[in-house]
């Protein structure tokens, strides 16, 4: 079975969420993270590079280092941070870039599909980070 969102998705997710609990503005070190958590240290440190790259969170290095949410918790939706997440999120596999399908042109049931992924979509992006605390 395939899911929707993998597990570096949901990581991602706790990461952020654990992130939005502390102090707003103090760096959180990723270790604190990972042990409150009950993570792996080493799979936060292979997703902290791309929330980073995205503009999702700030590194802090030096003494009382780690990272930070770079807006309000408030102004985060579950969809942004599960799309910067995951390479891909739909519902099946034809509606992924670069996914190629000789029926396509002819499929009754992809416009069913994209509607689908649409409402999931959708209603991601309505869900903020605070609505999850």
């Amino acid at each position: 079975m395939s899911y929707l969102v993998s597990t570096k998705g949901r990581y991602a997710l706790r990461i952020m969420l654990d992130m939005a609990e502390q102090e707003e503005g103090i760096a959180v070190p990723l270790k604190d993270i990972a042990s409150r958590q009950d993570l792996s240290l080493k799979y936060l440190e292979s997703i902290m590079p791309n929330l980073k790259e995205n503009g999702l969170v700030t590194a802090v290095a030096g003494k009382g280092g780690g990272y930070k949410l770079t807006k309000l918790a408030s102004e985060y939706t579950v969809g942004e941070i599960l799309r910067v997440s995951e390479d891909q999120i739909a519902p099946v596999a034809c509606l992924n870039e670069g996914f190629t399908c000789s029926r396509a042109d002819t499929c009754k049931t992809l416009p069913m599909w994209r509607e689908l992924d649409s409402v999931i979509s959708d209603y991601l992006d309505t869900v903020k980070l605070t609505d999850l605390l």
